[in-house]
């Protein structure tokens, strides 16, 4: 070897020095930004999957028995404009989660459900105080026996050229 010069490192030399225990601390570190990591990304994708979860919640379940609700009082009969808005935003609900944007479909049955939930009250008070009803609708009386029926048409005479 030459005195003035360092000697080089041989592969034996680089093998040992590149296996030479780690301290602790440093590999503690690298763990938790490891699991760290890996939580958000269990996050991440958690979150992604929450518009179909809220969808199923949301629409499926709470829209579809507030319309359902609001059928069984009639209030397609009582409720009109409560009533086919909660049906055509429950409808349009239906439709966008089908395009899988479930953001719109969620905010669309939340608008469904609070129809539905007006027209079920505006139904319950109609069915009670006929003052409330719909212009369109009689009210619940039964029909007077008409005093002076309207003649049924006489029947037209033969053409004199008929055979």
């Amino acid at each position: 070897m030459n005195a003035g010069h360092a000697a080089r490192p041989t592969a034996r030399d680089r093998a040992v020095i590149s296996c030479a225990p780690m301290s602790r601390r440093p590999r503690r570190a690298s763990l938790a930004s490891h699991a760290l990591a890996a939580l958000v990304a269990i996050a991440g994708l958690a979150l992604a999957a929450c518009g179909p979860v809220l969808y199923v919640s949301d629409v499926t379940r709470k829209a579809t028995d507030a319309v359902e609700a609001a059928r069984a009082v009639h209030a397609d009969k009582y409720a009109p404009y409560w009533w086919t808005r909660a049906t055509q935003y429950l409808h349009k609900a239906h439709e966008v989660a089908a395009h899988a944007d479930f953001q719109a479909a969620n905010r669309f049955g939340r608008i469904a459900t609070e129809s539905a939930t007006k027209a079920a009250e505006e139904a319950t008070l109609a069915a009670r105080d006929t003052n409330r009803r719909p212009l369109d609708l009689p009210p619940d009386v039964a029909p007077a026996k008409e005093r002076n029926p309207v003649p049924a048409p006489a029947p037209v005479a033969p053409a004199k050229d008929s055979p």
